[in-house]
């Protein structure tokens, strides 16, 4: 298979930019539903004649529909979104929701589907879950290595994209919810405000400021640059190589893609000569840098080399340091003004008292056109290089002469305007012939069939509800197994020792069970490929002995269990995402037993899903950001050990970074933990399964006390405890 060169196109020059530096395809988003709302992203007529313009050049359109649609977005404006698009010969869709994936798959079966790096696909297992329902490709989580992607590739048939040049982010994509609670502009929505491009201040336990002097931006990644890798990711499997940028210049797209064309066709007809000239280098560096590059995620796990730390290019700007104008005209010159066009070959005659006649073909395409008469010339006859001048003025077409035979009379005559009749009839005809394979007639979209999003309104507020805690420390399941009001305990893995994890979690669900409780292992938020092998057996022993099933916070531990025939034991967290109905369809067909309420929905749209096998987060610090980077290591070094620490931010707001150092990954938290208390009515009202206390980075006391004041409200119909400083989230806050 041939690896294709993706190109971002942010607008309709950006796009012909890509085209004419060699990409072999482009992504792009419309109007809505996609994760760069604030690029300036073409219009549906932009897009449709995008959508010919590549196909007329043999390359491709993706369009990103990657972002979280909630209920009427997705049943009332999707499908009239997409059908033009689909029917003009659109390639493919890149999608972050299931329920977006189902829907597409019903409506248009026959449109590819590529699964965003918004989806979070971590491992082999995930990215074979995905093919079973139909996607063409995935887009893995950036922070995968090279070892991983071979696995993938080497286990299923799924093309694999993967982004080789331009900006990272510090979360892992999908799983960012910083903007989103901070200042109601969601990732999942497409408006991120990248407030991890802002400064911040790190302190560790003991309140001393980390890192060295001008350590002010720990959570903002270099851009990544991967040219010189090239080799490795060919050979790794990837087929995408996926060039980031919607919101830059056409410039910037055009002069990146230039050279990564260039490598990527020396790599591919001489591999022995391949070396990346320090000339190109520069180029890609004066084009645009975050404090120099870092190469990705691809042979590192993390650290302090892969971050713009310092913000050295802040500086830089005050300096008033000139970018490179020679550089830019070239571009200009050479991609932008300079349109790319197809070569045809044409045959033309010319014989007096016949119609003149011009035949063209493109590939496997031919047309002809007939135009006038052909008289003998009464003054000056035509030459041979006056007629080909005359046609070779391509200029508005998509095409240009390569070859043209002239076939004519020493002594003939047309006027200039039947050749120009000639040029644009077999013009008009050739991108007729030539677009119309891609044409397709969607069908007529069919009423939903679900039931899930239609709660009922008969029942009455019930005065108590179940209720669900988990916790992560060994401190906090002791203190949430003293409150009897508690029927599940979602166990984090670090609640049990690892050299004696069976021994000690069977009797913590033994001891449970004792007290009328039920357990449940919580999985890590991120699961690596073979993060959970070696719980294979433990996770079977632990089912048969009272397990009561798994808290899943990704597709890759779902997909393992699954491969293991535990779906029905598994409960979804909000990080696997049920925003609409079809999405939460969809999870009850594979059979899982209850999902968690999305954190980003509000009240009134929370009132309208049916909640009756989902729990409702009301108590617990918030993740704002799931990372493969950690604070503790990039500031003051890796101690192997959990370490919590805290950002400070310009407002002099505190977010604890808790350090998950088994599955290596850390979590920032939200300054304030939500406290849904006065709430307690409004919430029973909209009948979830249970509502939930999560437990994270809180002492045996606080626990204690926490849990009980809030088993007072929901289950005793106690009266509101003194109050904490708490956040309501999204409760009474639409997000964006």
């Amino acid at each position: 298979m041939k690896t294709e060169l993706l190109a971002p196109a942010g607008s309709m020059e950006a796009l012909k930019a890509a085209v004419s530096a060699g990409a072999d395809a482009v992504y792009l988003g419309g109007a809505a539903f996609g994760a760069r709302a604030y690029a300036k992203n073409l219009d549906e007529q932009e897009i449709l004649s995008a959508i010919d313009y590549v196909h007329l050049r043999n390359r491709k359109l993706y369009l990103t529909v990657n972002t979280l649609l909630k209920e009427e977005e997705l049943e009332e404006k999707l499908y009239p979104y997409l059908r033009p698009y689909y029917e003009q010969g659109l390639d493919a869709v890149i999608v972050q929701d299931m329920g977006v994936l189902r829907a597409v798959r019903s409506w248009f079966p026959d449109l590819d589907i590529h699964a965003s790096t918004q989806m979070t696909v971590t491992g082999s297992a995930g990215a074979r879950f995905l093919e079973s329902l139909g996607a063409t490709r995935v887009v893995p989580a950036r922070e995968l290595s090279f070892a991983e992607i071979q696995k993938i590739h080497r286990t299923t048939s799924l093309e694999i994209e993967c982004f080789v040049h331009g900006a990272l982010c510090y979360c892992y994509s999908g799983q960012c919810l910083f903007s989103s609670l901070i200042g109601g502009r969601s990732g999942n929505r497409g408006r991120c405000a990248q407030p991890c491009r802002l400064p911040y201040e790190a302190y560790d336990k003991d309140n001393h400021r980390m890192g060295e002097p001008g350590d002010r931006y720990p959570l903002s990644p270099k851009d990544m640059c991967t040219v010189e890798l090239l080799p490795e990711i060919v050979k790794s499997g990837i087929m995408s190589l996926k060039i980031e940028g919607r919101m830059k210049k056409p410039e910037y797209t055009a002069g990146v893609v230039s050279i990564y064309r260039k490598y990527l066709d020396l790599y591919e007809k001489k591999p022995s000569r391949f070396r990346v000239l320090p000339e190109d280098m520069k180029k890609l560096y004066e084009l645009y840098n975050r404090d120099g590059f870092n190469r990705s995620y691809y042979t590192v796990r993390n650290g302090r080399d892969m971050m713009a730390l310092k913000n050295e290019k802040e500086q830089e700007n005050k300096k008033k340091q000139r970018r490179n104008e020679q550089l830019f005209y070239e571009i200009q010159r050479d991609y932008i003004e300079t349109e790319a066009k197809e070569p045809i070959s044409g045959f033309l005659t010319l014989y007096p008292g016949q119609p003149a006649f011009l035949s063209a073909e493109s590939g496997k395409y031919s047309v002809t056109a007939e135009s006038g008469m052909v008289e003998p010339a009464k003054k000056q006859p035509l030459t041979e290089e006056r007629v080909k001048a005359q046609l070779e003025k391509t200029g508005e077409t998509p095409f240009y002469f390569r070859e043209l035979d002239v076939c004519m009379d020493d002594n003939c005559f047309v006027p200039m305007q039947t050749l120009n009749e000639l040029r644009r009839s077999v013009s008009d005809e050739l991108v007729r012939e030539m677009t119309e394979p891609y044409r397709r007639k969607a069908a007529e979209k069919a009423e939903q069939e679900t039931t899930a999003g239609k709660p009922g309104r008969e029942r009455k507020t019930e005065k108590t509800v179940e209720l669900t805690a988990s916790a992560e420390t060994r401190a906090q399941w002791n203190a949430l197994l003293e409150i009897p009001e508690i029927t599940t305990i979602y166990a984090g893995m670090g609640c049990f020792k690892r050299e004696i994890f069976e021994e000690q979690t069977e009797k913590g669900i033994l001891q449970a069970r004792e007290l009328g409780k039920q357990v449940y292992l919580m999985l890590p938020h991120v699961v690596r490929e073979g993060d959970l092998k070696e719980y294979r057996d433990t996770f079977r022993y632990l089912k048969e002995t009272g397990l009561g099933g798994f808290l899943v916070r990704n597709l890759e531990s779902f997909s393992f269990l699954k491969e293991m025939g535990m779906e029905s034991d598994i409960r979804l967290d909000y990080s696997v995402y049920t925003y609409n109905s079809r999405a939460q369809s969809f999870w009850q067909e594979q059979g899982v037993q209850r999902d968690t309420v999305p954190y980003e929905l509000n009240e009134r749209e929370i009132e309208k899903r049916d909640n009756a096998n989902s729990e409702m987060v009301v108590y617990g610090y918030l993740p704002m950001m799931v990372s493969a980077q950690c604070v503790q290591k990039n500031l003051n070094g890796c101690n192997h050990s959990y370490s919590l620490v805290r950002l400070k931010d310009r407002m002099g707001k505190y977010f604890p970074v808790k350090s998950y150092c088994t599955s290596c990954y850390s979590v920032i938290y939200n300054s304030l933990p939500l406290g849904l208390v006065k709430e307690a009515d409004e919430i029973r009202s909209l009948h979830p399964a249970a509502v939930r206390l999560n437990f994270t980075i809180e002492t045996l006391e606080e626990t204690k006390e926490i849990a009980a004041a809030f088993a007072g409200v929901y289950c005793g119909g106690n009266v509101i405890p003194a109050e904490r400083e708490y956040t309501k989230g999204h409760f009474h806050r639409k997000v964006e």
